[in-house]
C-alpha cells in the first residue's frame, strides 16, 4: 500500500486590496498569486511592512502607483529572499533584507528591486528593519543629496514627530547639524527632543517664525511636509543660500508667496518624490545609506521609532490611527 503525498502549497499569498477610492474601510484581505521576480528582482517572504503617508494617499485615490508597479499598497518590507530572478548575485536566496518597493508591500510575498535590497542592520529586528526604507530613503535624498546639508547647519523639520521627522532627528543630529523641529503637543515635542532634537516648537502654542526671530536663529535647510501657507512663513526665516525641501503637502500645494526673499537671500526652493524614480537613482541612494548611515544604526546612534504594529490583516486600523496623527513615529503591520 502506497501513502499519499501532501499536496503542493498552494502558490497564493495573503495581502491587502484597495477595493475603491475610500477610507481605511476600503482595504481587504484577499489572497492573490505569489509573483515570480523577473530580471534584476528578487522575492522575500515578508515578515513586516511599514505604513506611510504615500499608502493613505494611494487608498484615497489620489496617488496611483507607477506604471508597472504593484497596485497593493505598501512601499517598505523586511523579511527574507525566497527567490531571485535571472542575473541577481546579490541578495541571495535565504538573505534577510529590508527593501524599498514602488508597491506590494502589503502581503506575505513582495517583489523588489535587488539593488533596492539592504541588510537587516545587526541589532534590529525584521519589524524593525521594515521601518526604515521608506523614511531614510525619503530623508538622505531629500535632506542630504538636494539640499546637502552640513555640518553645523540648522535644519528646520515641519512634523518632526512622523516617521519621516523622527528619522530625520537622529540622523541629522548624528551627521553633527543643529536640528528645530515643530509638532502639534507637548508630548510629541518632548519625543522629538529626547531623540536629538535641540528644539522642538508646539505650533499649537507658539509661532515657530517668532521662535526664530527672537532666538537669532536661522534655517540653511527646512524640510516640510506641510506645504500650504508655512512654505511663505519658511521663507522669512531662511539663511542666505538656504534649501527649502517639500515632500508632502498636508496644508495644500498651490499657494501665493513673496519670492522677494528668494531673489535677495538666493534661495533654493526644491521638491521631489522618491517612488516614480528609477531604479538607478534609488540605487545610488541606497548605497550612500549603505556607506553612512548603516554604520551610524549598527552603533545605536539611529533606530526607528516605532509606535504600534497591527497585523496585515489589521491595516485598516493601521491607516485609521495613521490619519488620527495620534503617532509618534512609525507604524508598522506584521506578518505571520
Amino acid at each position: 500500500m502506497t501513502t499519499a503525498l501532501p499536496p503542493a502549497p498552494a502558490a497564493t499569498m495573503a495581502c491587502i486590496t484597495i477595493t475603491g477610492p475610500g477610507g481605511p474601510e476600503v482595504l481587504v484581505p484577499a489572497e492573490r498569486p505569489v509573483p515570480q521576480p523577473g530580471p534584476g528582482e528578487v522575492l522575500i517572504a515578508v515578515a513586516a511592512a511599514g505604513v506611510n503617508r504615500p499608502d493613505v494617499i494611494q487608498r484615497q485615490g489620489s496617488y496611483p502607483p507607477p506604471p508597472g508597479a504593484s497596485d497593493l499598497p505598501g512601499l517598505e518590507v523586511a523579511g527574507t529572499v525566497v527567490a531571485v530572478g535571472p542575473d541577481v548575485t546579490a541578495p541571495q536566496v535565504g538573505d534577510t533584507v529590508c527593501a524599498l518597493l514602488t508597491g506590494g508591500g502589503y502581503a506575505s510575498h513582495a517583489i523588489a528591486a535587488a539593488p533596492l535590497c539592504l541588510p537587516v542592520p545587526a541589532g534590529l529586528s525584521l519589524t524593525e528593519a521594515a521601518a526604515l526604507p521608506e523614511t531614510l530613503f525619503t530623508v538622505w535624498h531629500n535632506v542630504f543629496e538636494r539640499a546637502a546639508l552640513k555640518a553645523g547647519e540648522t535644519l528646520l523639520i515641519h512634523g518632526g514627530s512622523s516617521g519621516i521627522g523622527t528619522t530625520a532627528i537622529q540622523l541629522a543630529a548624528a551627521l553633527g547639524a543643529r536640528v528645530i523641529v515643530t509638532a502639534g503637543s507637548a508630548e510629541k515635542c518632548a519625543a522629538c527632543v529626547a531623540l536629538g532634537a535641540d528644539r522642538a516648537i508646539n505650533y499649537r502654542e507658539e509661532d515657530y517664525v517668532a521662535v526664530f526671530k527672537e532666538a537669532g536663529l536661522s534655517a540653511d535647510v527646512v524640510l516640510d511636509m506641510v506645504g500650504g501657507d508655512y512654505i511663505g512663513r519658511d521663507l522669512k526665516l531662511m539663511a542666505v543660500e538656504g534649501r527649502h525641501v517639500n515632500i508632502a503637502f498636508l496644508n495644500g500645494s498651490k499657494i501665493q508667496i513673496d519670492m522677494m526673499p528668494v531673489m535677495l537671500k538666493r534661495l533654493s526652493l526644491l521638491g521631489s518624490t522618491l517612488r516614480p524614480q528609477p531604479v538607478a537613482n534609488k540605487a545610488r541612494m541606497a548605497e550612500g545609506l549603505r556607506a553612512t548611515v548603516w554604520p551610524l544604526i549598527e552603533a545605536g546612534r539611529l533606530k526607528p521609532q516605532i509606535h504600534a504594529t497591527f497585523p496585515l490583516e489589521q491595516a485598516a486600523a493601521a491607516h485609521a490611527m495613521m490619519e488620527s496623527s495620534t503617532h509618534i513615529g512609525k507604524i508598522v503591520l506584521t506578518v505571520e
